[in-house]
């Protein structure tokens, strides 16, 4: 079992450089953006069915992909940026599942980092253990991006196609700020590895549950959107839906009709049965307590109690 964590963040952010740092301290990475190019490579069918929305433009005169000319068309229309997207992400993500499972079976129980530009824009954060959000401010962004050769328009232009730090703050199970310099950065990413990261995936490994930390970390957003995590991620392991009591306490609704439990009031047509979503819940993040039905989380930096309905 392996930690399987989301990187992202805003183009200019210093995401690139937290990946590296992480790569550094023993994880294995996952780049979308090597995927995203390896998957239009040429004589690859990601390329042709390019070619054959977008015509016979975007390729150079040695047939290769002519990035700045579909950039142009893509970045200039949102419609024709969902079409060459519906092309490519089911690639990318079949790519990424594949390179995730070779890591696995190469390395055995470790943390995988996917390297996501877009994950809060696509809404991916359930897919991942937990999702780590790098920030800068916008006017520090712009500039890296000036100094990369990018004209300042086109760079605001592609900082406005991208979530706004409200939606990322709500997606980041953990926020790392990159406003203050790359050797702040760096003793940020090395605290969060040993103090979170590696735990958790012993955690996960071993089906044991976080000892809660003694304080909420600076920075982290409203229980709202904790909870709303929580609750996607749970749902897409089990297909039950989660509901919250005054105490942060969620409950996990078991499917009406499931083998030996009483008819609950739930999640229609939604197959398993109250071990079945026990056993989800204990193999992806959220082992079993001492008490029945009572899950936590494994995550050291989230404290989460869940009880299975019925």
């Amino acid at each position: 079992m392996s930690l399987q964590v989301g990187l992202t963040g805003g183009i200019g952010s210093g995401k690139s450089t937290v990946a590296a740092e992480l790569v550094a301290l023993g994880a294995v990475l996952v780049d979308s953006d090597r995927l995203a190019r390896e998957v239009v490579g040429p004589g690859t069918a990601g390329l042709a069915q390019v070619v054959a929305t977008f015509g016979p433009a975007v390729l150079t005169g040695d047939g290769d992909l002519d990035r700045a000319a579909l950039a142009a068309v893509v970045f200039a229309e949102p419609a024709a940026r969902a079409r060459l997207e519906a092309i490519t992400h089911p690639l990318i993500r079949a790519a990424a599942q594949r390179a995730a499972a070779a890591a696995i079976a190469a390395r055995g129980d470790t943390v995988v980092v996917h390297d996501v530009p877009l994950l809060v824009e696509r809404g991916l954060g359930a897919g991942y253990d937990l999702v780590i959000v790098v920030h800068a401010p916008a006017e520090q962004r712009l500039a890296r991006l000036v100094v990369r050769g990018l004209g300042e328009a086109d760079a605001r232009a592609r900082m406005a196609a991208q979530a706004d730090d409200v939606r990322r703050r709500a997606a980041a199970d953990l926020w790392l700020d990159n406003g203050s310099g790359r050797e702040q950065l760096v003793a940020t990413v090395a605290g969060a590895w040993h103090g979170r990261l590696l735990p958790f995936e012993a955690n996960l490994r071993t089906r044991r549950c976080a000892v809660p930390p003694e304080r909420v970390p600076a920075g982290e957003p409203a229980d709202g959107a904790v909870r709303a995590r929580i609750a996607a991620r749970v749902t897409r392991l089990t297909g039950a839906e989660v509901s919250w009591d005054g105490r942060g306490t969620g409950q996990v609704a078991v499917p009406a009709g499931s083998a030996g439990v009483a008819g609950v009031a739930g999640v229609a047509g939604v197959a398993g049965t109250r071990a079945g979503i026990a056993e989800q819940l204990s193999g992806h993040g959220f082992p079993a307590g001492a008490a029945p039905g009572c899950h936590g989380s494994a995550d050291p930096g989230r404290p989460v109690r869940l009880h299975l309905d019925g």
